[in-house]
């Protein structure tokens, strides 16, 4: 199941095994609906961070010279 720390890798990795899981069809129905809950929760987690990273990555402002500069983002 998918755990609030559980990194972008391992979220990744869980997802793919999920969509092997339900790709072969050799689970149950209600397996297979807890299985694609835990997907979409794991998907949800990965764009969030994925989101954030992006965000890190290209928050920059203006310098006085015209180049970007960093701007330091604060953690929420």
């Amino acid at each position: 199941m998918a755990k609030k720390s559980q990194t972008f890798e391992a979220s990744m990795e869980r997802l793919d095994e999920i969509v092997k899981l339900l790709e072969n069809g050799d689970v149950s129905l209600e397996e297979s609906i807890r299985l694609f809950e835990e997907g979409t929760k794991l998907s949800a987690q990965c764009s969030k961070l994925l989101d954030e990273a992006e965000l890190k990555v290209t928050q920059l402002m203006q310098g006085p010279d015209g180049t970007p500069v960093e701007q330091e983002i604060p953690n929420a």
